[in-house]
């Protein structure tokens, strides 16, 4: 087991941390007068309630997703929408009958009561209008923010279900993109195209009935002479227009994995000088995205001046012939005017829909996106009787496992290994030989492709992924720290952990005192912990294995990338950590490996030697010789 003392030495220097505090850095802490103006506005928030998100390992709607399978359980506040929608059409078309009725039956009869009859009805209808309009689109507002939230909560459900290699593979911008813009297409497609679109139908269909009811014949002219050369622009555009939104997709997904990309990566960007390159990369990017909306903007505005042109033909030839029908008695002037009226109404809702048809292309296109990202099924899976996986003693065993990350190619090869509960086993060998794999395999990250990987003798693919890792402690070689406080990071994996308890795990891992320093539990944490040194980070993780007391402990390189003094350190933190658990460390350093009960030599896939430090010096095999290279490198025995 560990056995390492040591430390930061007094004289080794201040910490990152330190550093950033005699420098007035914003890591430094929350300025007193700051602190008080955030307490201040959080006072003034209201209480949001947060509901716990039903959320399985292998149970989901795997159903092509598609608007009528998402919003058919929101069928019943969809036909409220559409009941508003109705009143509402019905409001905003009297309009044109009480002008027919106020020319005709008041200004031709000389009916002075008819016509401010109809005027104040008029008025009524444009107010109704007006008030339903209002409720309307606060109703359908809700509405749209009610899917958009649960659209967001099952596209990042679905994601928190994949796979590591899923987010290996997968660049980070483009399902960023899928969470924001593409989300964001559909809630526009929610709020104004849907309800929109039962308007502007609901309309064409009424305004269609009262032409056919003031005279078919006329009614019958003005529809051959729009509605064909409308639905050939229509049929064109729809085929130019999907192609090109979808395009606009790829190049959106495109600019956000270059730009999450150049930002993670700043410090080796800036190090070897290649912001401008990085630069002139982006605006190629950018510009590609620019040409792609381009060209969806110019089938847009050759649409749009098409059917604007077939209307302004449809009301010259309306005019005409309605003239004609004037002269020789057929209608009425008020019918006639009516008649235009309706007329004009008929294209505003035409006009409409091109646009609506515009915001269908882009949501439709975002559509597309996701149904492919929610119908990909997670590589490790949980099977629907999995049991959960009882208190473990942290008996380990690789029966015969052979695994590969591309087919045909093995990354392990028929590994044999038990260790026992309470025991320490390191993994060494050079780089790529298959260590990490290890680890991944018994975290249930991956499946082995043959053979099994048991705990106290249970497959773990036969036993819930929840019930396994929540007695397992992974400590990688880069800890990831999320931006907040030192409270969440350490309780990170035991939420309902007491301070006193996040506390004992500081000191038993040796970092109370530099957390003191910072301001205790709400010190804050910058994303990634970018203002701790690797060290301060390393130990941080190490409170939060602590603090989850997990059976099962794999170190994953954990002290690879540390300097001797970190190292010294965290050393002896892993001396309190891994007391009484069964351990599993990758070890890059052969002074982490040589602490081990036991060592396992890893090369091409297999373990070649196995046993304590002392016997595999003495058998003068590969570990020999890596503990000889070792020495001569300066190396303590």
């Amino acid at each position: 087991m560990f056995a390492v003392g040591g430390g930061f030495s007094p004289g080794s220097g201040p910490s990152s941390i330190q550093a950033n505090a005699a420098a007035g850095l914003p890591h430094a802490d929350v300025p007193g007068e700051l602190r008080e103006k955030v307490v201040a506005v959080l006072d003034e928030e209201p209480e949001h309630h947060v509901e716990d998100v039903p959320w399985t390992h292998n149970e989901w709607d795997r159903r092509p997703f598609g608007l009528v399978t998402f919003l058919w359980p929101h069928r019943w506040r969809l036909a409220g929408a559409v009941f508003l929608v109705l009143i509402e059409t019905i409001a905003l078309l009297v309009g044109p009958v009480l002008t027919q009725i106020g020319i005709d039956d008041g200004v031709r009869a000389g009916n002075r009561d008819v016509l401010l009859v109809t005027s104040a009805i008029y008025v009524v209808a444009v107010i109704v209008s007006a008030v339903l309009g209002f409720a309307r689109v606060s109703y359908t507002g809700r509405l749209g923010e009610r899917l958009n939230e649960t659209l967001r909560i099952r596209v990042f459900s679905h994601m928190q279900r994949q796979g590591v290699e899923f987010h290996t593979e997968e660049k980070a911008g483009v399902l960023l993109t899928r969470m924001t813009s593409d989300i964001e297409a559909l809630a526009v497609l929610f709020q104004e195209g849907i309800v929109n679109l039962l308007v502007q139908v609901f309309t064409l269909l009424v305004i269609t009935a009262a032409l056919f009811f003031y005279d078919p014949l006329l009614a019958l002219v003005t529809l051959a002479v729009a509605i064909p050369p409308t639905l050939a622009t229509s049929l064109w555009f729809r085929n130019v227009s999907a192609k090109r939104y979808l395009l606009v997709r790829d190049r959106i997904a495109a600019l956000l994995s270059n730009l999450q990309e150049s930002l993670a990566g700043i410090r080796v960007i800036a190090a070897h000088n290649r912001r401008a390159v990085n630069i002139a990369r982006h605006r190629d990017v950018v510009g590609d995205h620019c040409d792609a909306g381009i060209s969806a903007a110019r089938a847009n505005s050759t649409y749009a001046p098409i059917t604007e042109l077939i209307g302004i033909c449809t009301q010259g030839t309306l005019l005409a012939v309605g003239g004609v029908m004037v002269a020789n008695g057929r209608i009425s002037v008020g019918e006639m005017a009516a008649f235009l009226l309706f007329l004009t109404s008929f294209f505003a809702p035409i006009q409409t829909l091109v646009q609506l048809y515009n915001s269908y292309q882009q949501g439709g296109a975002a559509i597309i996106k996701l149904r492919d990202l929610l119908g990909t099924e997670p590589s490790v899976v949980e099977p629907p009787d999995a049991a959960s996986l009882p208190p473990i003693e942290g008996a380990i065993e690789l029966r015969d496992v052979t695994f590969s990350y591309v087919p045909g190619r093995p990354v392990l090869r028929n590994v044999d290994l038990r260790i026992a509960p309470g025991e320490t086993v390191a993994f060494v060998g050079e780089t790529g030989a298959g260590k990490s794999t290890v680890a991944r395999l018994l975290t249930r990250f991956h499946d082995p492709d043959s053979g099994l990987v048991t705990i106290d003798g249970h497959d773990l693919r036969d036993v819930g992924l929840t019930s396994l890792r929540s007695q397992l402690g992974v400590v990688p070689q880069e800890p990831f720290l999320f931006a907040g406080v030192v409270r969440d990071n350490v309780a990170f994996a035991r939420p309902d952990a007491t301070d006193e308890q996040l506390r004992e795990a500081l000191v038993a891992v040796g970092i109370d005192d530099l957390v003191e320093r910072l301001g205790g539990l709400d010190a804050v944490v910058h994303e990634r912990g970018a203002s701790l040194s690797a060290g301060e980070r390393q130990l941080l993780a190490l409170a939060r294995a602590f603090v989850a007391r997990p059976r099962v402990l794999i170190l994953d390189e954990a002290t690879s990338n540390l300097d001797l003094h970190s190292e010294s350190r965290v050393e002896k933190a892993l001396d309190v950590v891994l007391e009484g658990r069964t351990a599993v460390i990758i070890a890059h350093r052969l002074a982490t490996a040589r602490r081990a009960d036991r060592i396992a030599v890893v090369h091409d896939g297999e373990i070649v030697e196995l046993g304590s430090h002392d016997e595999l010096v003495q058998h003068e095999g590969r570990y020999a010789s890596m503990h000889a290279t070792w020495i001569a490198h300066g190396g303590a025995e």
